[in-house]
């Protein structure tokens, strides 16, 4: 009977171990929400045109001066914007924005969430620059937004500007770095929900020189692909009638150096003087690239040994005026849904191996599926009754965006989510906590 008592002190700690750990994994058990955060379309300024493209009539938004948290039904598939910013709760679905100005330009941007970080790389903020810079706060508390510019002449000096909640401004791309041609401008902002927009205009005296809407990046990146570049072609000469120019620069404070690929139905090659460039620290540089492609459109992927932002910019003819289009970089395909009733893109895909499914709804309910594959590049024209698009599944590092050609102008918007899952982790109660 020695060992009786120790026996009996083993027993009641491994039963005490036994209770404390149930009670322990009940306190700690979690739940999650899961939800899409809204996205915001930016507001329509004066004397231009707009229009949301919507997946669902039954996608409900607010006005950004609405200060209540009440949302009504669009109950239409395209909604013209008259003035103010829409807050849109999309559920995972981006709407596209288009916007226009009579007889001179139109462009496309999707509508996105809040983001920490925006890289605008376009505009230019000399005598010739009608761009604005559109900064939207959608939050219930004011905000505190960082503006950096950059040109050719180095880093500008640091802009903040202090926004009301459910408020927007508009500032002038000439006062960010004024009399420089070369923009390159990052949103950062302290606090607040904030989005940034940018509109690329230009003209000389009362003549209209085009423009376009400057979609963003979030982050600047080593590998760059910039999937759709329009490139008009003269039929039967095999002779482009497009200029394009990159806009490239460095966010390393060492400098960089880049190579430039072409990528088309023609071949991939890198162009001239385009292989291990180098670039100054904090300066915007702008390179000629004039392909000799007979397709309409082609991709170019840019390698860096430091980080950089770029895109680039492509002059078109659209009936009887010119126009320009900025083509900028995307992230690669993932599962997504994109709405595009009214816009008919040409979606053009990219990278080394392409295997996309895609589905594809209409505006009376069907849906058609079609796999795209290539290498390299590929294009495929949306029916001009779809309502939306959706990226099933796709190969590893393929690339995609929409060029569009309206009565106004022509227009660029990347394949890529305005808004992302996010998961909220709900506290779980427990009787137990409150009487141990």
């Amino acid at each position: 009977m020695k060992y009786k008592n120790p026996l009996i002190s083993i027993g009641i700690l491994a039963l005490s171990l036994i209770v404390s750990t149930t009670l322990s994994a009940s306190v700690t058990t979690k739940g999650y929400s899961e939800t899409y955060p809204a996205v915001v379309c930016p507001p329509t300024l004066p004397g231009l045109s707009s229009a949301i493209s919507l997946s669902s009539k039954k996608t409900r938004y607010q006005r950004l001066s609405n200060r209540s948290s009440d949302t009504v039904a669009f109950k239409v598939l395209r909604y013209s914007v008259i003035k103010d910013p829409l807050v849109i709760n999309s559920d995972g679905t981006t709407p596209v924005n288009w916007q226009s100005r009579s007889g001179s330009w139109a462009g496309g941007v999707i509508c996105a969430g809040p983001a920490t970080s925006q890289w605008f790389v376009g505009g230019r903020s000399d005598i010739k620059s009608r761009g604005r810079l559109i900064v939207v706060n959608s939050g219930l508390s004011n905000a505190i937004v960082d503006i950096q510019a950059f040109s050719e002449n180095g880093k500008q000096p640091i802009k903040s500007l202090n926004i009301k909640s459910k408020n927007y401004l508009v500032l002038s791309l000439d006062t960010l770095a004024t009399g420089d041609r070369n923009l390159v401008v990052h949103i950062a902002p302290r606090s607040g929900r904030i989005n940034a927009f940018m509109i690329d205009e230009q003209g000389s005296g009362l003549k209209a020189l085009g423009g376009d809407l400057v979609n963003h990046t979030i982050n600047a990146s080593k590998i760059v692909m910039i999937p759709a570049i329009p490139n008009q072609v003269i039929k039967g000469k095999n002779k482009s009638v497009s200029a394009h120019t990159l806009r490239i620069m460095t966010t390393s404070e060492s400098g960089a150096r880049f190579t430039a690929e072409v990528l088309s139905s023609d071949g991939r090659f890198v162009p001239i003087g385009f292989s291990s460039r180098a670039l100054i620290a904090g300066k915007v540089s702008e390179l000629s690239i004039a392909p000799k492609i007979s397709t309409s459109a082609f991709a170019l992927r840019i390698t860096s040994d430091q980080p950089i932002v770029a895109s680039v910019s492509s002059t078109v003819s659209v009936k009887s005026h010119k126009d320009f289009v900025w083509s900028t970089p995307v992230q690669a395909l993932g599962p997504m849904k994109i709405a595009i009733t009214g816009l008919a893109p040409l979606v053009v895909f990219a990278g080394d191996s392409i295997a996309v499914k895609i589905e594809v709804t209409l505006i009376n309910g069907k849906t058609i599926h079609s796999t795209i594959k290539g290498s390299d590049i590929a294009t495929w024209r949306a029916p001009q009754l779809a309502r939306s698009l959706a990226i099933v599944q796709a190969s590893k590092d393929s690339f995609a965006s929409a060029l569009v050609v309206s009565d106004n102008g022509y227009g660029y918007f990347p394949i890529t989510p305005g808004s992302t899952l996010t998961k909220v982790e709900i506290p779980h109660s427990n009787i137990r906590v409150l009487n141990p």
